[in-house]
């Protein structure tokens, strides 16, 4: 078939033909999200629908992308730490303590047994104050409001005490590489202690909310279901897991920072579904709490807080005034960092979201080689495809809300 420019133009009549039976259907493609305020942060989800079923939900990453993986290789070891902080910033604590430990794994490098307790106190502070914020957002995105003030009351407090040890409320770096950047402030035991009173109370009135309430009951009871098997098989862990009933926590599996002198239990679901993920969150702030109560007899008043290993510790400003030695040790360690010995390491740890992993490779340097982040919401979020397909359009964003993502940690 000629044309009028001379060029030979093949016929594809036929192929267009079929290509167009092929994709003919009746179901229709659309965009949930990355603006919409229910997808809980910068989220897209293409979603393949047959009226209001839902065929294929599949989630689009990569709009909060800030390279914190590259961008640790260029860092001092100690710099690092503030970049743990800002991958899950409803959890800064909990991706601090598995940096520092990973970092001392390496090192060889031992915690005062004190700083060890004291980052499992502000570990499980943080537990509390992340489940607060899920707590309150999800039951917003189900249609009830109240709740989402109460919870955000509440963490308030828990923020307040974090920042009198820290000096910041969120992204606070307090631990470093041998133990902590600073003790306790006076007075601060007295208001864990009066938090610890206060909390029973505010869990009672949170469930006089949604205990019973048949918006729930109705929007969460068989909604968004994964098998124990397809989580395994997809790396989910933390709340999300143990809610399909597998008993795995890394508190309790693989014990860090002195979680193995703790009595607490593991809350546990069967359900598989939105339900039994919303309950294991909520027991598990009980059980944070029991945590606490043993912090407030473990932890003294006053004590070591910092290693004294003067690879990685700073030396005291009673010496660095007096003595020329200590003062170029610490010029040194603050400008240059400290070397860390040739190898490489993983650590884990049980965040709020599940496991929080760091795999380190030193070249013998003060700066990482490699540094990679196993981030739990990135692996938790694989389950959408699974949990959406059959629901409906609204069960999409009881979905989302019943596996708790951080986008921090979804792009890092």
């Amino acid at each position: 078939m000629g044309s009028t420019t001379g060029f030979f133009t093949p016929d594809y009549s036929d192929e267009i033909a079929t290509s167009t039976k092929e994709v003919k259907s009746d179901t229709m493609i659309i965009n949930l999200g990355p603006q919409h305020p229910s997808t809980h942060g910068v989220l897209r989800v293409r979603l393949e629908l047959d009226g209001e079923r839902v065929v294929d939900a599949q989630p689009v990453i990569g709009y909060l992308h800030t390279g914190f993986e590259k961008t640790a290789e260029s860092l001092s070891y100690q710099q690092c730490n503030t970049i743990t902080d800002r991958l899950d910033y409803l959890a800064p604590m909990t991706n601090n303590l598995a940096y520092v430990l990973a970092v001392e794994k390496l090192m060889d490098v031992e915690v005062p047994k004190r700083a060890q307790y004291i980052r499992v106190l502000f570990s499980e502070l943080t537990r509390i104050a992340s489940h607060l914020v899920w707590l309150g957002t999800h039951v917003m995105d189900l249609g009830a409001m109240s709740l989402f003030f109460y919870t955000m009351r509440e963490r308030e407090i828990i923020l307040d005490m974090i920042e009198a040890a820290s000096g910041v409320r969120m992204n606070p770096s307090y631990f470093r590489v041998g133990g902590l950047a600073y003790d306790l402030p006076d007075g601060f035991m007295e208001k864990l202690q009066e938090f610890l009173k206060d909390l029973p109370r505010w869990m009672k009135s949170f469930r006089t909310l949604f205990e019973d309430n048949p918006l729930i009951n109705e929007r969460l009871k068989g909604i968004a279901t994964i098998t124990q098997e397809q989580a395994l098989a997809l790396s989910v862990t933390g709340p999300n897991l143990r809610a399909t009933g597998l008993n795995l926590d890394l508190r309790k599996a693989e014990p860090y920072s002195g979680y193995e002198d703790f009595e607490f239990s593991v809350p546990l679901k069967t359900g598989c579904d939105a339900y039994a993920r919303f309950w294991v969150r909520v027991e598990e702030m009980y059980e944070s709490a029991a945590i606490l109560e043993q912090c407030l007899t473990k932890i003294e008043p006053r004590g070591v807080y910092m290693t004294s290993d003067r690879k990685v510790a700073l030396p005291p400003r009673d010496q660095i005034y007096g003595d020329m030695e200590a003062l170029i040790h610490q010029f040194k360690l603050v400008t240059q960092g400290f070397p860390v010995p040739e190898g490489e390491v993983y650590q884990s740890v049980e965040g709020p979201r599940g496991e929080m992993g760091f795999y380190i490779v030193s070249d013998g340097g003060p700066r990482p080689y490699r540094w990679r982040a196993r981030t739990p919401s990135f692996y938790n979020l694989q389950t959408m495809p699974i949990m959406c397909k059959d629901g409906l359009v609204a069960d999409v964003i009881t979905a989302i809300g019943s596996i708790d993502i951080m986008l921090g940690d979804v792009d890092k």
